[in-house]
């Protein structure tokens, strides 16, 4: 199990620094992993959505039809708060 949160780990960082490049497929890869549970990563729909959302943002069509898939699943206050993460990440997250 030490290996596998080692390398869910590192799967994050790796995304998320190309990810506050821009790069679209970074960001959907980040919602999949927060959707779905990937390589051991908690499931934690408010963040798939926040990376859905950006992704969605950055012209991903898949991470559209995601993002309602997962919003389903949640409350009005988590997509508020995942909303929320996600212009805060904006704000900060990005690399300029």
């Amino acid at each position: 199990m030490g290996n596998s949160l080692k390398s869910a780990q590192f799967l994050i960082e790796s995304r998320l620094r190309e990810a506050a490049c821009g790069d679209a497929d970074a960001l959907y890869d980040l919602g999949m992993v927060y959707a779905s549970g990937a390589q051991g990563t908690v499931v934690d729909l408010i963040e798939a959505h926040k990376w859905f959302n950006l992704a969605a943002m950055s012209g991903s069509s898949a991470a559209q039809a995601c993002r309602a898939e997962v919003a389903e699943d949640m409350s009005a206050a988590e997509i508020a708060a995942a909303q929320k993460a996600a212009r805060a990440w904006l704000q900060t997250g990005r690399a300029n």
